[in-house]
């Protein structure tokens, strides 16, 4: 028995400092458990960085709505468009629309 106790009061000699004792239970207290804690604060960059992802994405979409309309505002471009998104056409034309099998969507049955 006294070797146990030996060998254990080797590994614990240094909690029995009170500073050691009250740092330990101090920075346990602020990595984990405070309001303003490590974890949290991971957290919160985690979702800082994801938003300012987002943020790029929206404004590189902003970016080519903005060279859209910009092409779109000008009559052989909105002529263009209207020609290849709706199929629009003049009076004394005619269009035909050619599709590949490949470009098909084909139903299929399971």
């Amino acid at each position: 028995m006294a070797k146990f106790n030996k060998n254990t009061s080797k590994y614990l000699k240094p909690f029995k400092n009170w500073f050691i004792l009250i740092f330990t239970g101090f920075l346990i207290w602020m990595i984990f458990f405070d309001a303003n804690s490590w974890v949290i604060h991971h957290e919160l960059n985690s979702d800082i960085e994801a938003l300012e992802n987002e943020k790029e994405y929206y404004q590189r979409e902003i970016e080519n709505d903005n060279k859209a309309i910009k092409k779109l505002s000008s009559e052989d471009g909105l002529e263009k468009f209207a020609r290849e998104e709706y199929f629009m056409k003049r009076e004394n034309e005619d269009i035909y629309i050619i599709e590949y099998e490949d470009s098909l969507k084909v139903k299929q049955d399971d």
